[in-house]
């Protein structure tokens, strides 16, 4: 890791909580947890849940994944899964335990996700809006991985917005899940000084490495429910919004300063 990045992280209340691998479980059983994400940073998250799941005295295990249908790739010639499914394939994961539906709110894929009987949900670039129903069935709630410092930079393009704000301090936050856009309390976050010379996939996949061991360090919270007891709720006054970037804001004009065309390259590169 570039030595210019430094981090600190921050937990939203006292935790003598450890990462999972060094919990004591007090149930031999183990809460079955659903991960929904689908391009390729997301698969480090899943991947983190998958080794966690392995220790002995793991308090989970991953019982499903969720992520975006099959779409075409090599100029439309091949129909292929998303990062997260061909990940999880390549891991030996059930393929009949991958859901790929259209929307997250389809009848049948709720009625499958209810049969499973999760207890959490946890989100990382999954890319589909989730409706209530589907926010009602896990009783531990859905905890997404969001890489900004929330408030700031809800929506899709949190880390471009960043780069072209010409941000000297980014991070990624926990926080579970409500109708708002990225609007709800957060469990934990780390902060991050960014390099100037980093660009936007990057830091992306540094925010989300960083965000899965947040994630492994605070899932026993999330998992005896005291998280959501002691999560802290968002500032809405303080909130910032992160759009896509669209196909107007990708040109470059050399009538603009140099500081604001270094900052769209950061942000488009990759």
């Amino acid at each position: 890791m570039n030595s210019s990045l430094m981090l600190r992280r921050f937990f939203c209340f006292n935790s003598t909580t450890t990462a999972v691998a060094a919990t004591s479980s007090t149930s031999s059983k183990k809460k079955p947890l659903v991960f929904l994400g689908s391009p390729q940073v997301s698969s480090t998250v899943l991947d983190a849940l998958f080794e966690a799941s392995k220790a002995p005295n793991s308090l989970f295990e991953v019982a499903a994944i969720v992520t975006q249908p099959p779409a075409r790739r090599d100029r439309g010639k091949k129909l292929m899964p998303s990062p997260v499914a061909e990940f999880a394939l390549d891991k030996g994961f059930p393929s009949d335990l991958i859901f790929t539906p259209e929307r997250a709110g389809e009848d049948t894929f709720l009625s499958n996700l209810r049969a499973l009987q999760p207890e959490l949900c946890i989100t990382a670039a999954y890319g589909n809006i989730l409706p209530t129903k589907f926010l009602n069935i896990p009783p531990l709630g859905t905890v997404n991985i969001h890489p900004s410092l929330l408030p700031l930079y809800r929506g899709a393009a949190p880390v471009q917005r960043a780069l072209q704000d010409g941000a000297k301090e980014t991070g990624v936050s926990l926080a579970f899940t409500v109708r708002a856009l990225d609007a709800g309390p957060v469990i934990a976050y780390e902060t991050l000084e960014v390099d100037d010379q980093i660009k936007a996939p990057d830091l992306l996949a540094l925010l989300f490495s960083e965000g899965s061991k947040l994630l492994i360090h605070e899932l026993p919270s999330i998992l005896d429910g005291s998280a959501r007891l002691k999560a802290q709720p968002q500032d809405g006054s303080k909130a910032t919004l992160a759009p896509k970037i669209s196909v107007e804001e990708s040109w470059l004009s050399f009538d603009q300063e140099a500081s604001v065309l270094h900052n769209k390259v950061a942000r488009d590169t990759g």
